[in-house]
């Protein structure tokens, strides 16, 4: 029986090592009486001093999106940063790719200064830091927007938003920086980790080379451990580059170079990439990454807002709902999308439609009779055959066809009938077809014209044998 608890001692403090500082660290919101002056835990002042970091030193703010991760960076004694703490993302909307225009429900791509005034403790989703988008960059480049913030509240339209817990934490990193004496944070803001790999497997995207510009300062980051002068020239990033001109956002650049220092520690890093691209292509040859829609990552973390409020929108990372696919099965998958989005997109204008007639008093639109006028045509009623009388029934000679119409000849005359050999009278014959007397064309209209305005002579109808007489000899 010891020996089983001493297994189960060892099993839980291995479970408690392995747990992250996040969950180490968790805030109690609800002990917290000051949330701009909120003081971090003693757990991550212990980790800082064995960090060789002072509470008020520096920081650098490192987002990757596929990844759903944002990781705080702090100066050492040595002024190289070393990662102090990584967050999961709570939620950021739209997919990879930089933010291009307001509305566009893109989060930023890039890098953007944090000064001390973007720090908002009055922020509606609870704390606030704003990214500075659009950045000189951005500006020169054309691209819009306004209030794309690192808040709380996990619910996102273009920002990046974490849990109040972890917010109130950054928030006071950023402070405590500050007030050491940094003029400004750096956020580095990337679609992914920009390994060999990942470039490779997102090559075939549109955003391509935009993500190879931000990839120099991205590796000059990891090779140095420390924050790259950003400027903007000709409309594109430059990083660490030396000049004695002015750099200027839309007009060509300077003369520059590069430290021949961090020249000579580049060059290692760059022989080693494109080992490790080469590599990649092969892997993924044939091969390509889908991007999953916002839609497709929230399906993946669904179950996390049961129990939580409304407003509590995680969006999940990239990597969980992407998949690698076939270029037939891409394009297929492609179309299908574009399809419900016309669908959407039709449906959306009959909706907005139908409320404006609403909104205007006016019934739903009926269509209009076209305004063509089209010939009828009469059909010809044909008359409808006389009742038979009954001896009529039995009649053999009875005709089957349609009564002809009357013509203009006179009709032959009919003989009298004729006494019967057995002394009855005789029912005479009836004719099957009228005899017309055929006449010229020339004299059609003479012979009309002679003719009694009676269509047919009447004709005396032969008595009716008795009905007992019908079957008679």
């Amino acid at each position: 029986m010891r020996f089983r608890n001493l297994i189960l001692t060892v099993a839980v403090a291995a479970a408690l090592a392995g747990c992250t500082n996040e969950t180490l660290d968790s805030v109690n919101l609800s002990s917290v009486k000051n949330k701009t002056e909120y003081q971090l835990s003693g757990k991550m002042v212990s980790k800082m001093r064995e960090l060789g970091m002072q509470k008020t030193s520096p920081i650098l703010l490192r987002i990757f999106k596929e990844e759903g991760t944002l990781e705080v960076w702090k100066a050492n004694t040595a002024n190289r940063f070393q990662l102090l703490k990584s967050y999961k993302i709570c939620a950021w909307s739209g997919k990879l790719g930089p933010k291009v225009k307001e509305g566009d429900r893109q989060a930023p791509e890039g890098f953007y200064p944090l000064y001390p005034r973007q720090l908002n403790p009055n922020s509606s989703y609870y704390l606030a830091i704003n990214t500075g988008y659009p950045n000189t960059y951005d500006k020169a480049n054309g691209r819009t927007g306004t209030h794309l913030m690192i808040h709380g509240a996990c619910s996102s339209s273009g920002c990046y938003s974490m849990t109040d817990e972890q917010i109130i934490e950054i928030f006071a990193l950023a402070r405590d920086a500050f007030k050491g004496g940094q003029e400004s944070v750096q956020l580095q803001a990337f679609p992914f980790r920009m390994t060999a790999e990942n470039m490779a497997r997102h090559r075939d995207n549109p955003n391509i080379d935009f993500w190879k510009m931000l990839k120099v300062g991205y590796d000059q980051f990891e090779v140095t451990k420390r924050p790259p002068a950003v400027n903007v020239c000709e409309r594109k990033y430059v990083f660490n580059q030396q000049s004695e001109g002015q750099f200027n956002a839309t007009a060509q650049c300077p003369p520059m170079s590069t430290p021949p220092a961090l020249q000579m520690a580049m060059a290692s890093y760059d022989t080693d990439f494109r080992r490790d691209y080469e590599k990649a292509l092969k892997k993924y040859q044939g091969m390509v990454w889908y991007e999953p829609t916002e839609a497709e990552r929230k399906a993946v973390v669904a179950d996390q807002r049961k129990g939580r409020e409304l407003a509590y929108a995680p969006t999940g990372s990239s990597l969980d709902a992407g998949k690698l696919l076939k270029v037939s099965e891409l394009e297929k998958k492609i179309a299908e999308q574009k399809e419900a989005e016309e669908a959407k997109q039709a449906a959306l204008i009959q909706k907005e439609a139908l409320e404006k007639a609403a909104r205007e008093g006016k019934g739903l639109p009926v269509p209009q009779a076209n305004p063509l006028e089209r010939s009828v045509e009469q059909a010809a009623v044909q008359p409808e055959p006389a009742s038979k009388s009954l001896w009529g029934l039995f009649s053999r000679n009875e005709p089957n066809a349609s009564p002809v119409a009357p013509t203009a000849a006179s009709p032959a005359p009919l003989a009298p009938p004729q006494p019967a050999a057995n002394g009855q009278q005789e029912v005479p014959p009836a004719q099957d077809k009228p005899q017309v007397a055929a006449a010229p064309a020339a004299n059609a209209q003479a012979q009309a014209a002679e003719q009694p305005a009676v269509d047919q002579a009447p004709i005396d109808q032969p008595k009716k044998r008795p009905f007992w007489k019908i079957w008679g000899n």
